[in-house]
């Protein structure tokens, strides 16, 4: 059905917004978390009229800005890869997807970009109060701009509020509120926005960490890391309660997903979570990641039912039950679903045959059919499935999946840890003592980055080949351009934005070394 589609267009499109998308994320989280912690600072200055803690702000607001002009370069070219690359799933998703994009550019961007400006420019113009309030907003406009982003890539992963139509072959939004609301969307944004401020407070703490080892600005240094603590240890814990939350949801949308990530090939009652593992892939087909094993795991019993179903002794899915089926537990075969995807994609070619030969009697009839809903449950729910050739293609990286998540995890208890120390450290007044801890916490912002990033491989490359689930692979949503042009392309975005990260570093590590400036304003 895609015999036309060139395999290498598909992956070079893949790598190019893969590319575009990990460049954008080394500054969005940071853009989230900054602009709270700078927004708490300033609090503390108008409550307390200590100009050390406008310093403090103003210093945090220069990197801010930095870190904010280069994201939002990263993430036009971004959106536009929509159109250029991905134009057939654009058409078939742009009556949905489309509108949270709009209200992130319309509202959130605007919003954020409105304010940041008497953030950076209105010191003496306006009141400590309308200065501190331009602050708040443009920090919550930052998140409220993630908010409809996230909303969008949670109806990728899980469509709901929407109805086909098949005379546009186009999926319409029948109900804007379930797309924002859904589970999905919720687990989604609190859980990447709380990484934000996890990724900034490590940030603050680890520059902050600089300054002491290098026995410059230490109240400055002492009050930072006493606000990224709090608000990163804060963050920390809840990230780990939002990603539980989020686990479950996965298991229960996006089972292979979620089998993946654990590396759980055969499911069972009670099914234990590997805690650590390394896979050993000598005696594997590397074509059939069915044969993959463990050369050496640590696993935890029943742990991973209750993760998914809130019961100790619950059935969960593996790789083999969801690509062979399991009738016990009611799982469909992938050859089943193939067939019913196949079933559903010929009644709507049926249908605009019949409408195109003008023989409206048939189209209403076969439309009608299409509409029915136990048709729309049992067949075009499967829709993707049809365009599948190999079932072993419903199978994501598994090992990239569960060293990615296992990685993110793993780091993510570190860094509750780590807040607890740098609060302790603080408030006892052993930070300048403790000279290993404050090495640790330089290293740890690029550790930050790297969980960061791990979570979003887990996003995305474990839904693979859905670029929305069940609905459309990846393989029907490429635009049918020259493969060339999107290699081209690919090298040029990278070496541009190898050159912005670049000059973002050179410009950050320049004002660090300067430190923050002594302020003779009026405020």
């Amino acid at each position: 059905m895609l015999e036309a589609i060139d395999l290498s267009l598909v992956n070079w499109s893949r790598a190019q917004f893969a590319l575009t998308a990990m460049y954008h994320w080394l500054f969005v989280p940071l853009t989230l978390g900054l602009t709270m912690i700078i927004a708490i600072m300033e609090t503390l200055y108008v409550k307390t009229g200590n100009v050390e803690w406008k310093r403090i702000t103003k210093f945090w607001m220069v990197l801010f800005g930095i870190n904010f002009a280069i994201g939002v370069a990263t993430g036009i070219i971004l959106e536009f890869e929509f159109g250029t690359n991905w134009s057939n799933y654009s058409w078939f998703v742009g009556d949905i997807f489309g509108a949270p994009l709009a209200i992130e550019g319309i509202f959130a961007f605007f919003m954020e970009s409105t304010f940041i400006a008497v953030m950076f420019f209105g010191w003496n113009k306006v009141s400590k109060k309308v200065h501190l309030l331009s602050t708040w907003l443009t920090a919550i406009g930052a998140n409220l701009s993630a908010l409809w982003i996230l909303v969008a890539n949670a109806w990728m992963q899980n469509p709901v509020g929407m109805q086909f139509n098949p005379e546009t072959a186009r999926n319409e939004m029948v109900s804007f509120w379930e797309v924002l609301f859904s589970p999905t969307a919720i687990y989604k944004f609190l859980h990447t926005t709380s990484s934000g401020f996890v990724l900034a407070s490590i940030f603050v703490i680890g520059i902050s960490a600089w300054f002491i080892l290098k026995k410059r600005n230490l109240v400055f240094a002492r009050k930072s890391i006493l606000v990224a603590a709090i608000f990163g240890l804060v963050s920390s814990v809840y990230v780990a309660f939002t990603g539980d939350s989020s686990a479950r949801d996965i298991a229960q949308q996006q089972p292979m997903k979620f089998a993946a990530f654990e590396g759980l090939y055969n499911g069972s009652e009670g099914a234990g979570l590997i805690a650590l593992g390394v896979f050993s892939t000598s005696d594997a087909d590397p074509t059939n990641q069915n044969l993959l094993d463990f050369n050496m795991k640590l696993e935890i019993p029943n742990v991973l039912s209750y993760m998914a179903y809130m019961d100790w002794n619950a059935f969960v899915p593996g790789i083999n039950d969801l690509i062979n089926g399991n009738e016990k537990y009611g799982y469909l075969s992938a050859d089943e679903k193939i067939e019913r995807g196949k079933a559903a994609i010929i009644k709507l070619k049926e249908y605009k045959d019949a409408k195109n030969s003008g023989d409206g009697q048939l189209a209403d009839q076969l439309k009608t059919e299409f509409m029915d809903p136990d048709f729309q449950e049992n067949y075009f729910n499967y829709f993707g499935y049809g365009y599948i050739t190999d079932k072993n293609l419903l199978i994501p990286s598994v090992p990239l999946s569960f060293y990615s998540f296992h990685i993110m995890v793993g780091l993510g208890f570190y860094f509750i840890v780590f807040f607890i120390l740098a609060f302790l450290y603080t408030i006892r007044g052993k930070l300048e003592k403790k000279k290993g801890f404050l090495r640790l916490a330089v290293w740890t912002i690029p550790l930050a980055y790297i969980a960061s990033q791990a979570g979003w491989i887990v996003a995305e490359v474990g839904r693979q080949p859905w670029v929305i689930q069940d609905l459309m692979p990846t393989v029907a949503a490429v635009t049918k351009i020259s493969t060339s042009a999107v290699q081209v392309t690919f090298w040029l975005f990278a070496a541009i934005f190898t050159l912005l990260l670049i000059a973002e570093l050179k410009i950050m590590l320049r004002q660090i070394k300067i430190g923050p400036k002594m302020d003779g304003g009026q405020h």
